[in-house]
């Protein structure tokens, strides 16, 4: 019996360690990525390229997010995923200040943390994968539209709601440059679209009827851009009253092509989701450190960064020309 127990002992401890060995392998990073909305199709296309991204680096995706725009039910969330204890959390900002104590709190916690979309205060994450600067946003949307209205004449904005953070700072650039570069055009109103374009058309005709020198809409989230189209239809304006925006190709191309639309501006949505998820592992791994210049991401290739900003590229302007070239 004695010679027999060292034996069981030592069968044990190989048992023990094969077990431990076998579940170190098993586990895979988690990466947890927040949207601002879940249902939104922005979103949703961020989502492809996240999932690729993760499927290609062989880690855990977790997507979670409000059902609406709701900066509250964000921290909820992150604070279920310090519970839990993920590797990474990757977040767009509803509300840049109100998420910051959560993150600050996961960072704490030894969870890494990345912005993406829309960021949240500085301290509270390493880096912000900046989908375009807020100035060349803010710039090229005053240009374009600008450009259609021959400078001149009234217009308004529809936002998603007036305390989104990147939305605040495109909107803040619009004004800088409408008043430096545009004497003769007038922004008579901003309406919030809580992200929804049932709310956005229902704004846009709202505006339309108490604006009636109105030449121009500016949606500056993505369900706002198909419903001020589907608003200035709707009213027979068609070519009087023009629509631009921030949108995605496929939600506008049928009006694009009817001449409602006349140019959506935007980035590609499922690269910024992929690179989001490149630099949350790389971040993770301790591979991307602060005063890096540059990140490798998979076949996107390589990225620039500015700070403590990873910036994906300049915005691009769709229209009839080349919108059908795009799905997404």
């Amino acid at each position: 019996m004695k010679s027999l127990l060292p034996r069981l002992c030592a069968l044990a401890a190989v048992l023990f360690a094969g077990l431990a060995s076998a579940s170190a392998a098993d586990s895979k990073l988690q990466v947890a990525m927040m949207p601002k909305a879940k249902g939104n199709a922005y979103f949703l296309s961020c989502k492809a390229g996240a999932d690729k991204a993760a499927k290609e680096l062989g880690v855990t995706l977790l997507f979670d997010g409000p059902t609406d725009s709701n900066a509250a039910k964000q921290n909820e969330i992150v604070e279920n995923w310090i519970t839990l204890g993920v590797d990474v959390i990757a977040v767009a900002a509803e509300n840049k200040e109100g998420i910051s104590t959560a993150l600050r709190k996961a960072q704490k916690q030894g969870i890494k943390v990345i912005t993406y979309d829309a960021d949240s205060m500085p301290d509270s994450r390493s880096f912000f994968v900046n989908q375009a600067t807020p100035q060349g946003i803010g710039y090229g949307l005053m240009d374009e539209a600008a450009r259609l209205v021959n400078e001149e004449g009234e217009f308004a904005i529809i936002t998603a709601t007036l305390t989104a953070a990147n939305q605040r700072e495109w909107q803040k650039y619009i004004e800088e440059r409408l008043k430096a570069k545009y004497p003769k055009m007038k922004l008579v109103a901003v309406r919030p679209s809580d992200d929804l374009k049932d709310k956005a058309q229902s704004e846009a005709t709202a505006l339309m009827s108490a604006n009636p020198n109105l030449k121009l809409i500016m949606a500056i989230c993505t369900p706002g851009v198909p419903g001020a189209a589907e608003a200035v239809k709707q009213a027979g304006k068609t070519g009087k009253v023009k629509v631009i925006g921030l949108g995605l190709p496929n939600e506008n191309k049928r009006y694009v092509h009817e001449g409602v639309t006349d140019s959506v501006v935007l980035w590609n949505t499922e690269s910024l989701g992929y690179l989001s998820i490149y630099a949350s592992v790389a971040l993770a791994k301790g591979e991307l450190k602060p005063g890096a210049t540059s990140i490798k991401a998979g076949t996107l290739g390589t990225f620039e960064i500015k700070g403590d900003n990873i910036l994906l590229g300049k915005p691009f302007v769709f229209n009839k020309a080349n919108i059908d070239q795009f799905n997404f």
